[in-house]
């Protein structure tokens, strides 16, 4: 069945073609409207105070979505909505053109409908602020119905597919994308200020590097070459530190091939940002002086709450990796550098871990299962190993770790950085060996990028480079707990009806994991 074959909407496609035949056009486009709701409400207020409670001399055109509407005989009161806030409107009879209210107004116009009304302001007897109409006109006809009344859109499946029904229905998803929107521009103004310049890198590259992670493959039709969708900006930025720029940020979308759960999305925005004769830990001042930033710019109190927990942003603190197992995951430090016993001790409390990992990678093993979700308060984890860490410089005093952080708050990622290697031989030794980890079936390998190791080889300043995924950040700002609530459009399983079908019938679209959670 089609979507206008529903009985609902077959009844408003011949309001619309009534109105028609009377004469006014359904979906106009001259509105006059001179002020956004919120404005009128502000300007107003001082009549709640005034002994008339109301100001004829006071013209104002404003406009929105009927959300409500209540008839009355020769009047009505009716809720309208634009992108600020919500107004009570008073409609009458003897106000408007004769016959309009009976035979226009009250039949061919309803919830849902989009609006245009001039008037004065007055204040009911309730006390609410309201516009007397003197003058409607109707903006745009909706042939679909909106959900019933002040519920809003409450199934999260529909909410997440038909986001515009979720923006009408839900001013607090409307809120929670503005403050993305702050954060987003927030961010930009904080690195251009400190001096960094925003650049554009491809999202399509020969090679998938940047990142350990699996990436999407798409087809170049004109080269006939196979390209990636970009895992990480990180071996383009720094090409252009090697060029000479000094500070470069680049704010943008990621694609990763993997799973899908609460706080991963195959597509996802970060700031990516490095900084030539810096290191990691000057990183760590300008990561605390971000965040003071942001809250102070978002008005958020420090002790901000997310979920059942309480962060405080006032205690940032480090600790290294290999010591936060024991120190907060509990680990016996007798077991922390051993293979075989940290095999056997991951085993014992039901993770599966292949024999084939080696003491750097089983110790990132270790930290996922043990520590991460103990963070709750801001903590940078640093000091990791040199095996989970390809792009890092290691450490001065102790090769075998990198200088590196990642920094953790209520559990989860949010940034990564550290001093970048630029020592173009211990680069390509590090890429040897992740396409000796990719051979072993490692399919979130490095691959090789020989280019990137001939730019390092021209030379590459002292650098620190870092990434913060913006998603999660917003997640907690805004106390959500699942990246699609701060995702527009997420990435959503296909209905039955979209799915592609192969030739022997399988389902070739159907996703590797269980999204019903999410």
């Amino acid at each position: 069945m089609s979507f206008f074959d529903n009985k609902y909407i077959q009844q408003r496609i011949e309001k619309a073609e009534a109105l028609k035949a009377a004469g006014i056009n359904p979906y106009a486009n001259d509105s006059a409207r001179n002020t956004t709701i919120d404005k009128f409400l502000n300007v107003n207020s001082d009549l709640a105070h005034s002994e008339t409670k109301r100001d004829e001399n006071r013209r104002y055109c404003v406009a929105g979505r009927i959300k409500f509407f209540r008839i009355m005989g020769k009047a009505s009161f009716v809720k309208i909505e634009d992108e600020s806030a919500m107004l009570q409107i008073y409609v009458t009879r003897d106000n408007l053109p004769e016959g309009f209210y009976n035979e226009v107004f009250k039949k061919q116009i309803e919830v849902g409908d989009i609006i245009e009304v001039e008037g004065f302001p007055f204040v009911t007897k309730q006390g609410e602020l309201s516009l007397h109409v003197d003058a409607l006109k109707l903006l745009t006809k909706a042939i679909a119905p909106l959900p019933e009344k002040f519920h809003g859109l409450t199934d999260k499946e529909m909410r997440y597919r038909q986001r515009y029904l979720d923006l009408i229905m839900n001013s607090e998803v409307r809120k929670t994308f503005k403050i993305r929107s702050q954060i987003i521009s927030l961010t930009r103004r904080f690195f251009e200020d400190k001096g960094f310049l925003e650049v554009e890198t491809p999202m399509m590259h020969p090679i998938a590097g940047g990142a350990n992670a699996k990436p999407f493959v798409t087809h170049h039709n004109a080269l006939g070459v196979d390209r990636y969708l970009r895992i990480a900006p990180e071996l383009y930025l720094k090409r252009l530190i090697v060029g000479g720029f000094e500070a470069v940020f680049e704010i943008n979308r990621n694609f990763r091939n993997e799973g899908m759960d609460a706080t991963h999305n195959p597509e996802f925005t970060s700031i990516e940002f490095y900084w030539a004769f810096k290191t990691y830990k000057d990183l760590i001042a300008l990561t605390k002086e971000y965040f003071e930033y942001l809250f102070d710019h978002l008005n958020l109190p420090t002790l901000l709450p997310y979920g059942e927990m309480e962060v405080d942003f006032s205690k940032f603190t480090e600790i290294p990796l290999v010591e936060s197992l024991s120190a907060i995951g509990g680990v016996p430090e007798i077991i922390v550098h051993d293979k075989e016993k940290m095999l056997v001790y991951l085993r014992e409390n039901g993770f599966e871990v292949s024999d084939s990992l080696n003491v750097g990678q089983l110790q990132g093993e270790m930290f996922d299962a043990f520590v991460e979700e103990k963070l709750i308060n801001p903590t940078f984890i640093t000091m990791y190993p040199v095996e989970i860490s390809p792009l890092a410089r290691r450490n001065d005093a102790n090769p075998a770790l990198t200088d590196r952080f990642e920094l953790f708050i209520a559990g989860r990622e949010i940034a990564n950085a550290f001093s970048e290697l630029n020592d173009p031989i211990d680069q390509l030794g590090r890429f040897e060996g992740q396409l000796e980890a990719k051979a072993g079936g490692d399919e979130e390998a490095h691959e090789m990028d020989e280019d990137f190791v001939r730019a390092l080889s021209y030379g590459m300043a002292p650098t620190a480079g870092q990434g913060i995924g913006i998603d999660r950040l917003v997640m907690l700002l805004t106390n959500e707990h699942s990246i699609r609530d701060v995702l527009l459009f997420p990435a959503m399983k296909p209905l039955k009806h979209e799915t592609n079908q192969s030739n022997d019938g399988e389902d070739t679209n159907e996703p590797d994991v269980d999204l019903s959670e999410i």
